[in-house]
């Protein structure tokens, strides 16, 4: 890919969070020059968002961090509930579910927010780039080819251009503030805590809760696994100083749960927020985007943030590296049209959940695993045949065990994995489109490299006879198409659109 020569970046991004970093490894692994700066001097070292759900580990195990987060963190304890009169009741958080081959990750992870992001910085440094701590975007400008960036450091101010500024600096976004882009929504009037503490007097096999059903009084303190912490999350007061010392976050445990055996010895990180719900009103303003909690906050029931803001990343970073690379500039108005519905729903979804925690529930289903995200309305996601199967393009693209042509096993996300488009389509079928860069091509079928062994291929996408799908470097349904005259013309005019090479010469 040919790269500016007159640019510091292609990208510049301002924010080294979990958003930015997803940003940066996706242009990283594609090649796309960046830059990452942080205004805080050090990595952020809270645990805040730990939960991991499960389509957001699809997302990592492409980026190649997935077995390193699992390594670093584990799977949520039951919850213990303690009663007014002694008593104590175990229950699940998550209803039952169990990995199947189109879903192999049933269940949510959890890794504090800090390790987290130290995993995505080690898989950022062995793809070329860094994070540029203590470095502030002060002002901005853009015109129609580029942006024009200030920045300020211990070393001084600089001047940069870049063709693209990304905003994933938070929910104080002076990204979005500058472009002057609307935050609307409300405040939720629940004033909250979140501290990570190191503490005597309760062990660490349950996630203990008191209080289920006076939300006012409620603590919740759970074992950050891959630490020897724990995360206390409780209601305060709406007016007045919160004390986030281990001795006044240890009165409040004493006071709200009666345990005087609890001892709180240290506090690594506390915060004292209020709870908003609030929507950017564009996520697009010309060269300049936002992502993560810079375009949507919202209270962090259900454990949604991270795992949407890490998805926005997702989503935006290939198609950066597309149009860069020549695709039709349209295609970053997707970014908008696909993730700003997603976040309004999110954004309801965390809400209702606040709602049922206040009065005493706390049971999740299968909506906050975000498996069922799509992009069914979107400019990219087209029939180009008609169908009789129930997977529809836009839709997230199922995994399926399989067999290579040599025997040996494999998933389909293991094809998937990478930074190109998938095609799969039928062995005995048409034969397969012209080779171009970026597009892989695989034929299922006893004379394919792919072998549907156990039949999940088939019941995964019930492709029909000489049926094509076509899958997105995202992991979304592109297409479903049937090859051959004009609906292959129709193939490559869809594929030059989002970018992918040209045809190249078949091997002789």
């Amino acid at each position: 890919m040919t790269m500016t020569t007159d640019c510091a970046a292609d990208v510049l991004i301002c924010g080294a969070g979990a958003a930015g970093l997803t940003l940066a490894i996706e242009l990283a692994r594609r090649g796309v020059s960046f830059r990452l700066i942080e205004r805080m001097e050090k990595p952020f070292h809270g645990s805040r968002g730990k939960g991991i759900q499960p389509r957001t580990q699809e997302i990592f195990e492409d980026l190649g961090i997935l077995d390193r987060l699992v390594a670093s963190g584990g799977p949520y304890p039951p919850m213990r509930v303690y009663g007014a009169d002694g008593s104590r009741l175990e229950k699940d958080l998550s209803e039952g579910a169990e990995p199947s081959p189109a879903e192999p990750y049933h269940v949510a992870l959890m890794v504090p927010q800090f390790l987290t992001e130290r995993i995505m910085r080690e898989r950022l440094a062995e793809l070329g780039g860094h994070v540029e701590f203590g470095c502030e975007l002060v002002g901005f400008e853009q015109d129609e080819k580029g942006v024009i960036a200030r920045l300020a450091s211990s070393a001084g101010q600089e001047t940069i251009r870049c063709r693209y500024l990304a905003g994933a600096d938070g929910g104080r976004s002076f990204v979005r503030e500058t472009l002057g882009v609307e935050f609307p929504g409300k405040t939720l009037g629940v004033r909250a805590i979140v501290a990570d503490i190191a503490l005597t007097g309760l062990g660490r096999d349950v996630w203990h809760q008191f209080n289920e059903g006076d939300f006012e009084r409620m603590v919740a303190i759970c074992p950050l696994a891959g630490t020897g912490l724990f995360q206390l999350q409780s209601p305060v007061p709406a007016e007045g100083e919160v004390d986030l010392s281990a001795q006044g976050i240890g009165r409040l445990i004493a006071h709200r749960t009666g345990c005087r055996d609890v001892q709180v010895q240290s506090v690594a990180w506390a915060s004292a927020y209020v709870m908003n719900a609030r929507l950017a009103g564009r996520y697009r303003v010309g060269r300049v985007f936002l992502v993560g909690d810079a375009a949507h906050i919202h209270p962090p029931t259900g454990g949604q943030g991270l795992n949407t803001s890490v998805q926005d990343a997702y989503n935006l970073g290939w198609k950066l590296s597309a149009v860069l690379g020549g695709a039709d500039n349209e295609l970053l108005d997707t970014y908008e049209a696909e993730r700003r519905p997603v976040a309004e729903a999110m954004l309801g979804l965390s809400t209702r959940l606040l709602d049922a925690q206040m009065q005493g529930r706390m049971q999740r289903g299968r909506e906050v695993r975000q498996l069922d995200i799509g992009y069914p309305d979107s400019p990219l996601s087209r029939q180009l045949v008609e169908r009789n199967g129930s997977l529809r393009s836009g839709a997230r693209a199922p995994d399926a065990p399989i067999l290579g042509a040599a025997g040996q096993p494999s998933r389909l996300f293991q094809l998937f994995k990478g930074t190109h488009w998938t095609l799969l389509m039928d062995a005995a079928g048409t034969e397969p489109p012209p080779r171009r860069p970026g597009l892989h091509v695989h034929r299922i079928g006893p004379c394919g490299d792919v072998i549907d062994a156990w039949g999940c291929v088939r019941d995964a996408f019930e492709l029909a006879p000489g049926e094509c799908v076509l899958i997105r470097p995202d992991g979304y349904i592109g297409a479903f198409v049937t090859l051959g005259g004009e609906r292959t013309r129709k193939l490559a005019r869809y594929l030059g659109h989002v970018g992918v090479g040209r045809p190249g010469e078949d091997p002789q």
